[in-house]
């Protein structure tokens, strides 16, 4: 019957790679750097942006409020809409202070219809803009009505 060894140099060979990867993972773990709220948010935002399922929504109201009525460095703005899922109306408000970039929320128009991106297992998480998407719209009309142009009218030769 053979047994184990610690002088086995398999078993040795073995043990040390096994503690250097276990090793490995820890020092990983202790040493990656914990993603901030911002970063968090933004992979939330891409997440929706992939996977989402969009739905017509109305923008409610716009909120920016300046340093001192939100207690953060920069201000905070706002965009306030609503979207109904299976009988289930949702009001939302989406932090686009850090979209400062590609939106005006002034620009936005209240009472107008807009695209909502929501996941299908959880409809309250939700977005109405992100970085390389938006669900705002310049109309009330979901899709663009574009006019034909008219042929001009040919005058009919007359009866003799």
């Amino acid at each position: 019957m053979t047994g184990l060894s610690l002088r086995d140099p398999q078993l040795l060979g073995t043990l040390l790679a096994a503690g250097l990867c276990i090793g490995g993972i820890a020092a990983y773990v202790a040493l990656r750097k914990a993603p901030d709220e911002a970063e968090l948010e933004r992979q939330r935002r891409m997440e929706l942006v992939q996977g989402g399922r969009i739905i017509d929504g109305t923008v409610i109201d716009i909120s920016d409020l300046d340093e001192q009525e939100s207690g953060r460095a920069g201000g905070l703005q706002l965009i306030l809409y609503q979207y109904e899922i299976a009988g289930v109306v949702y009001e939302c408000s989406q932090d686009v202070t850090s979209l400062k970039e590609h939106l005006d929320i002034h620009q936005c128009r209240i009472g107008f219809p807009a695209s909502v991106r929501y996941d299908t297992h959880r409809p309250e998480n939700s977005i109405i803009v992100a970085e390389g998407w938006s669900g705002l719209r310049d109309t009330a009309n979901s899709v663009p009505i574009r006019r034909t142009p008219r042929r001009p009218r040919v005058k009919a030769a007359p009866f003799l």
